[in-house]
């Protein structure tokens, strides 16, 4: 006896990418403010805090604050205009 079986496709249907052009690089850090953005992952707070440290003793004038958005995987406006209306440049970073 003979039987049709479907079969569905796993792999599904892959998301439509934009790319983006990345941000210019900054001539210089020195005399710079950098944010250092806590995206809320596991550990990523220690790691920020480690980096700040890593700022204050091998490149002492440029200035670091670290950043949170008020939850994690959400936009966060506030921030993100903070970032925009202070920072000279900002870097993301998750933990481990």
């Amino acid at each position: 006896m003979t039987q049709l079986l479907t079969v569905h496709d796993p792999r599904g249907y892959a998301p439509v990418v934009t790319g983006k052009r990345l941000a210019p690089r900054l001539d210089t850090l020195e005399g710079k403010l950098i944010h250092l953005v806590d995206c809320l992952f596991d550990n990523s707070e220690v790691f920020m805090q480690q980096l700040q440290a890593w700022f204050a003793e091998h490149m002492p004038n440029v200035r670091t604050e670290i950043v949170k958005p008020r939850e994690s995987w959400v936009d966060d406006p506030v921030m993100r205009g903070k970032v925009v209306a202070e920072a000279d440049a900002a870097l993301f970073a998750v933990g481990l």
